[in-house]
């Protein structure tokens, strides 16, 4: 992992809403699966108000476990619902350097937002904006990329050696192999 990205701090997962009356709170996790996002020590939460999530305040999650589809954990101290509350609808980060390392290769969704998509294509290079977000389809990953030239918004289905010929993160370049009529 890049050594800015082990500094930073990555969105995780969201505290949601309450749970029962003893101070628990419901967790939408965006890890793999989701339960592992109970495996990071320190998390940050997003201070309300905070512009683009700039601002976090540490939090010691105390217990937690899998409920029903979802995810629920205790917060140390907080133990009613009322104070609960107060966590809800905040996004939940931990240190990139908590992250595990990936292999040759591989990369995290939040390493490819924003880099900027390039496309080489029947001999021509064409600048198609940058990845907005990643959606996960079922069958493969989709990069969402805006803001190129033509102001269009491309779905670029995430298959590299099939449309994603490169990825440099170094650069913030991702190339493609991709038509842009599509």
């Amino acid at each position: 992992m890049a050594e800015s990205t082990a500094n930073e701090l990555v969105t995780v997962g969201r505290i949601t809403s309450v749970y029962g009356v003893r101070g628990w709170v419901k967790v939408h996790s965006y890890t793999e699966p989701m339960e592992n996002i109970l495996q990071f020590s320190q998390w940050q939460l997003q201070v309300p108000g905070a512009q683009g999530g700039s601002q976090w305040q540490p939090i010691e999650i105390d217990a937690g476990k899998q409920h029903g589809k979802g995810l629920v954990v205790h917060i140390k101290g907080v133990d009613d619902r009322d104070l609960a509350a107060q966590y809800c609808q905040r996004d939940i980060a931990v240190s990139g350097s908590e992250m595990p390392q990936l292999e040759d290769g591989e990369y995290y969704w939040h390493q490819l937002q924003g880099l900027q998509v390039v496309s080489q294509f029947d001999g021509s290079e064409y600048q198609f904006g940058q990845v907005q977000r990643i959606m996960e389809t079922g069958a493969n990953d989709v990069l969402v990329v805006r803001g190129g030239a033509d102001g269009r918004e491309r779905l670029i289905p995430y298959l590299p050696g099939e449309f994603i010929t490169a990825i440099d993160l170094d650069a913030g370049v991702i190339h493609v192999n991709w038509d842009p009529e599509f």
